[in-house]
């Protein structure tokens, strides 16, 4: 008997959790607050290690959504769990029930302007990962005009005691390299330094991208940037250090492109006040157990997915969906087969008592 799986969240996690659950024979009921699935990856160009097109994977697992209901442009009041059951109250006025809640509620982008030291949304050419990847899949950002000299700041909101993110954000590394091996293809005359504390390059073929990003040019700088300043042209004074030289820099860029870190929405808190879950200190949901069971939360029926839980990659966030997934599928199952049991004894008791 097919049942349903309320999942918060539209982006990669949920999509995929929707997808697996529907092929199992439940009912999967996703609801998104934009106005598109998709999540982050509705919004990038190419994926690294190897540059495969966002929107086509997109595209793909979207094609596949038979047996999947859905919701955009909605936001959630209330939930509550009555009888065993989760209710979801939705702006729209509709109220939902279903046998086990699922969140996937990914992750944002660090607001890049709390760094002021490097001038974004100061300075016109100081723009962020974000900014440049749809540059990428638009050509159409004034801001990005034929640029000499590009650099690449790193772990901006990411492992920085002073904004209280002490998390890695995972991947942030590895779009930098992605990013500036790009963007020396597109304009090849470009000087491209990117400004690194140390690289976590650990997934496959990442530091083959990182030596192919060596080869095509991209200086590779260890030291941070202390302070972004505007000259009357636009262009952009950086000081930095290289600390494995051992000295200052300070240089003229067209163009400063900043690796905003991965950090958790707000929205956190408000479904943890409403589930009863608890939040870890970086605001990311905190499963029953981090290495037996990262899916699994503390409230019967209630699980995680992707990056609500912690910085992820693609491939990762993936395949935790589909993890959760085939645990949901196991938990409704056990459900399903503890009540026909109860059924059972119970038919046998009353069985008994008029055999008496």
């Amino acid at each position: 008997m097919a049942k349903n799986v309320i999942i918060i969240g539209g982006g990669p996690a949920g999509i995929e959790a929707a997808r697996t659950l529907a092929r199992s024979g439940h009912t999967p009921i996703l609801l998104e607050k934009t106005s598109r699935l998709g999540g982050h990856l509705a919004r990038w160009d190419r994926l690294f290690p190897d540059g495969q097109s966002a929107a086509a994977l997109l595209e793909s697992m979207l094609s596949d959504m038979d047996g999947v209901k859905y919701f955009t442009e909605t936001d959630i009041i209330a939930i509550n769990r009555l009888a065993g059951r989760y209710q979801v109250r939705l702006t729209n006025g509709i109220s939902i029930t279903a046998d086990a809640l699922l969140l996937t509620t990914g992750f944002d982008l660090f607001d890049a302007s709390r760094k002021q030291e490097y001038g974004y949304g100061i300075y016109d050419r100081v723009i962020t990962n974000a900014d440049l990847e749809a540059y990428f899949s638009t050509r159409d950002d004034w801001r990005v005009q034929d640029p000499k000299v590009i650099g690449f700041v790193h772990c901006v909101g990411s492992r920085d005691e002073k904004v209280c993110n002490r998390q890695c954000s995972k991947v942030c590394c590895a779009t930098a390299v992605k990013q500036a091996t790009e963007i020396r293809q597109l304009f090849p005359e470009a000087t491209v330094y990117c400004f690194y504390m140390d690289l976590r390059m650990f997934g496959r073929s990442y530091e083959d991208m990182y030596l192919n990003a060596q080869l095509d040019g991209v200086r590779f700088v260890r030291g941070r940037v202390s302070e972004v300043s505007e000259d009357g042209s636009g262009r952009l004074f950086v000081k930095a250090e290289d600390t494995l030289l051992g000295k200052p820099l300070r240089l003229t860029m067209d163009l400063l492109v900043l690796m905003s870190g991965i950090v958790a929405p707000e929205a956190n808190k408000d479904f943890a006040r409403m589930l009863k879950v608890q939040l870890g200190q970086d605001g990311f949901f905190m499963p029953q157990n981090q290495i037996l069971d990262p899916c699994l939360s503390s409230r019967q029926g209630l699980f995680f997915a992707g990056t609500c839980t912690g910085p992820k990659t693609l491939p990762e966030t993936l395949t935790e969906a589909r993890s959760a997934a085939m645990r949901i599928n196991d938990y409704l199952t056990e459900e399903k087969s503890g009540r026909l049991r109860l059924q059972t004894l119970k038919e046998l008791r009353d069985s008994v008592k008029r055999d008496r």
